[in-house]
C-alpha cells in the first residue's frame, strides 16, 4: 500500500512514533496522528523495518484508522478496537485447526477473546446506560 505523500508531510517526520511492542524483526508500527477524544491515537500505520530512515515514510503494509469521537456526535469514520481484534482471533482459529497448532497459539487466542468479551461487555454496559456514543463517561 502506498499513501499520498501529501499525507505524510501533513504529519511530518518528528510527529510520528514508533511502537516498541514485540519483536519488530521485519515490520515497524507507527502512530500517525496525536491523541484526540478520549486521549488515544487514532491512526497507525504498519512498514517493512528496512525502510530508509532519513526519508518519509510512504510505503505500508496497513494503514489502521480507528473510530474518532463517538459516532453519535461524529458519525462513522473509523474502524474499532474489536475489528482488529476478530481478524486476530480468525488467523490464530487457522493456525489452530492446521499444522501450526501450538500451546502458545491457543494461549494467545484465549486471551484475544477474553480482551473481546471485556471489550463488548463494555459496550454492553454502555448501552444499557444509555451513554454509548456519546461524550459521557
Amino acid at each position: 500500500m502506498v499513501l499520498d505523500i501529501e499525507y505524510m508531510n501533513t504529519w511530518g517526520e518528528n510527529k510520528m512514533r514508533v511502537l516498541k511492542n514485540g519483536m519488530h524483526r521485519y515490520t515497524d508500527t507507527f502512530v500517525m496522528d496525536e491523541p484526540g477524544p478520549g486521549g488515544a491515537c487514532h491512526e497507525y500505520a504498519i512498514s517493512p523495518v528496512d525502510l530508509p530512515k532519513d526519508q518519509p515514510v510512504k510505503e505500508y503494509y496497513a494503514h489502521v484508522k480507528f473510530q474518532k469521537g463517538p459516532i453519535a456526535e461524529n458519525e462513522r469514520n473509523g474502524c474499532f478496537m474489536e475489528d482488529l481484534l476478530d481478524i486476530v482471533v480468525d488467523r490464530l482459529e487457522s493456525f489452530q485447526s492446521g499444522d501450526f497448532a501450538c500451546r502458545e497459539n491457543a494461549l494467545a487466542l484465549t486471551k484475544i477473546q477474553e480482551a473481546l468479551h471485556w471489550l463488548n461487555h463494555r459496550t454492553s454496559d454502555r448501552i444499557e446506560r444509555d451513554v454509548e456514543g456519546k461524550s459521557v463517561t
